[in-house]
């Protein structure tokens, strides 16, 4: 890893989150079915991790607990569902103590220090009682449920029992990347909005706001990589991710020689307490070079180049090998990956498989 990487910062949790871009007409869309007065009890946000899904969800939450009246007079096409940061529902939220509203989300594994792989029907168990409390007021009850699609298969029947009977002056907002993995039951169920991925500009603005101290080149790398994702670039900038990404393309660009100190060196940087989100980066955007070496190699063309001298490295790459050989590396390093994940392995040996992989396939 590049010396002076900055290490991973904690980013706020989106029920903290006080703004969203690039969704302004999902938010409109919410605003106008509650002031319809026939507000859906049942909603199913979907799209592409990090675009802001449970950001808006905790948002729209927040909007409902605010509002003074049950419906509007009309609904107003321009409006969005932003609630001052001061107010004590804004407060509330942020730190998961408003008695109206429940989030349910995967818990940490003490021994790993990571969320569990699924969504244990024991947090899915809590909903029911939550909403046939009386809410405070004679408001609304809400529950936010993110990671939806890691329900197994219990925890999507406890679901769908309460979309069949829900208590009256309820939501349940289900949070999912893939919502096709959920049963067709419970998507039935459900108003469903699709978030789609957010231009470039407005997440470089997001950048540049959030993250000031950001060189602009750092930030059009950051952007890029992200792929429309404001969440992911967050993430990215937070772990240092500009630094991975150039000390990636640097190992890559020595195949089929690897520089082995190097290698150990940045094994060694993962596997460090702590590094969890560190090891995450260096998965994650290893497997997305690889997927868009899969990409050139099939269709001729890189869609675009994330920083310089990229285009090059990439290309070389792709003609040392043909587009079977690296679909199969792109498979066995995500395979690699997913397994380590299961069984808790080490880092640092799961990042040397890896390029021992790269290295035998050239």
């Amino acid at each position: 890893m590049a010396r002076g990487a900055p290490e991973p910062v904690p980013l706020p949790h989106p029920r903290e989150t006080p703004d969203l871009i690039g969704h302004d007409h999902a938010e409109a869309l919410l605003s106008a079915a509650f002031r319809s007065g026939r507000l859906p009890h049942a909603w199913l946000v979907g799209g592409p991790a990090g675009v802001g899904k449970t950001t808006l969800a905790y948002r729209f939450a927040r909007y409902l607990l605010a509002a003074e009246t049950v419906t509007g007079a009309s609904a107003d096409p321009e409006a969005d569902l932003s609630v001052p940061e001061t107010s004590a529902v804004f407060r509330q939220v942020a730190a998961a103590s408003h008695p109206d509203l429940l989030g349910i989300e995967r818990p940490i594994d003490p021994k790993q220090g990571r969320r569990t792989g699924d969504l244990p029907v024991d947090q899915v168990r809590r909903i029911a009682p939550f909403l046939h409390l009386t809410a405070s007021g004679g408001g609304w009850r809400i529950v936010v449920v993110d990671d939806a699609d890691r329900m197994n298969r219990n925890s999507a029947n406890a679901i769908l029992k309460i979309l069949e009977e829900p208590p009256r002056r309820t939501v349940l907002i289900l949070v999912s990347d893939q919502p096709g993995a959920l049963l067709p039951t419970l998507r039935s169920r459900c108003r469903r909005l699709k978030l789609s991925p957010v231009p470039e500009p407005r997440i470089l603005e997001l950048l540049e706001r959030r993250m000031p101290d950001l060189r602009p080149d750092e930030r059009i790398v950051l952007a890029r990589l992200a792929e429309g994702a404001p969440g992911r670039a967050l993430s990215l900038a937070a772990a240092g991710g500009h630094a991975v990404y150039t000390d990636l393309l640097e190992r890559l660009r020595q195949l089929p020689s690897l520089d082995w100190v190097a290698v150990h060196a940045l094994g060694d940087r993962v596997a460090a307490t702590g590094a969890e989100t560190l090891y995450r980066q260096v998965s994650d955007q290893l497997q997305g070079i690889l997927q868009r070496i899969v990409r050139l190699v099939a269709t001729g063309q890189l869609e675009h180049e994330v920083m310089p001298g990229e285009r090059l490295c990439l290309t070389d790459l792709a003609g040392m090998a043909n587009l079977d050989r690296w679909l199969q590396v792109w498979d066995n390093t995500g395979r690699l990956f997913r397994r380590a994940d299961q069984a808790n392995l080490d880092r640092k040996q799961t990042i040397l498989a890896a390029f021992n992989e790269l290295r035998a396939a050239l």
